[in-house]
């Protein structure tokens, strides 16, 4: 168990991070919880963290406010940044990849200035990974990056706006001395995942190539903290636990992203044929075994 040493987790209001809030202080951290404003319709504090607990403290934090995220920043040692677009512009378009880069930049910036942060855990996505000319080429991995250029052409703004908001963390991370390993997620497995989902931009291509992957919540967020307290954890990790690779998921998938329409299995997959998997996650599963094996002996 951790001790009561101090994080941020950024935007708090999330799938991903109100569940990050709920394991770190489930751990023993003390954790700033930084909400961006979300006028439209989110949760409130009380619906998204109903237990009050003296080590969560909630701060108002708008990744394009850099004095709202020193302040969310103040006194922590470890940063857990997983963007959400703002509300009002919610979906992805060419203008979101500008919005999610330099809002990564601005709060990148901000740990620079921050004495205190020791390491920065990034959320990014498999979507930066997988993206470009030669798809049908070699397996892909963590040394992969999705072509912009090849993003701007079939108009995978959801690929766009992550590889250039990893990019721009990357640079400055880099030019600053920041501590920052990459969370590069599969797709969400939330109960509210539709096919509306930006991710799935381009899904029939990622099943056929071997590189449609899913990953659970519960995993991911697990994730996130093996990197964060794991101190040989360096660079990207890509994450995922399960590979869509042949009719049957496929067709799971297609039921559960549009549950009313027919429920006979959609014809657009094909039948019986398993694509081979082309995309590995080897370096997370490896760190993840020791850092399960570590759960077990202190428990």
């Amino acid at each position: 168990m951790a001790s009561s040493r101090t994080v941020c987790v950024m935007d708090a209001s999330g799938h991903l991070g109100s569940a990050l809030v709920h394991l770190l202080l489930h751990r023993g951290y003390t954790v700033h919880a930084a909400l961006q404003p979300h006028p439209n319709g989110f949760q409130s504090v009380e619906e998204l963290f109903p237990c009050s607990n003296k080590n969560l403290k909630i701060f108002d934090a708008d990744p394009f406010d850099y004095h709202s995220i020193t302040a969310a920043l103040k006194g922590c040692c470890g940063l857990f940044y997983c963007f959400e677009p703002p509300s009002d512009h919610s979906t992805y378009d060419e203008f979101m990849a500008e919005i999610e880069a330099r809002a990564a930049h601005n709060v990148l910036e901000a740990c620079a200035q921050t004495d205190t942060i020791e390491k920065v855990v990034f959320t990014s996505s498999v979507t930066a990974v997988i993206w470009n000319e030669s798809r049908t080429g070699s397996d892909l991995d963590e040394k992969n990056w999705t072509d912009i250029n090849f993003c701007k052409k079939f108009k995978l703004w959801h690929a766009l706006s992550k590889t250039l908001a990893e990019k721009s963390a990357w640079a400055l991370a880099m030019d600053r001395g920041i501590n920052m390993v990459t969370i590069n997620g599969g797709l969400l497995m939330t109960p509210d995942l539709t096919i509306t989902n930006p991710y799935l931009k381009g899904a029939a291509e990622m099943y056929e190539d071997g590189v449609f992957v899913t990953v659970d919540l519960r995993f991911i967020a697990d994730a996130h903290i093996c990197v964060f307290e794991d101190v040989s954890s360096y660079g990207r990790y890509l994450c995922f636990n399960h590979v869509i690779s042949c009719s049957h998921d496929a067709d799971k998938l297609a039921q559960m992203l549009l549950p009313s329409s027919d429920p006979s299995p959609p014809q657009s997959w094909e039948k019986a044929r398993i694509y081979q998997q082309r995309i590995s996650n080897k370096k997370l599963n490896n760190l993840m075994m020791e850092f399960e094996n570590d759960q077990l002996l202190s428990n």
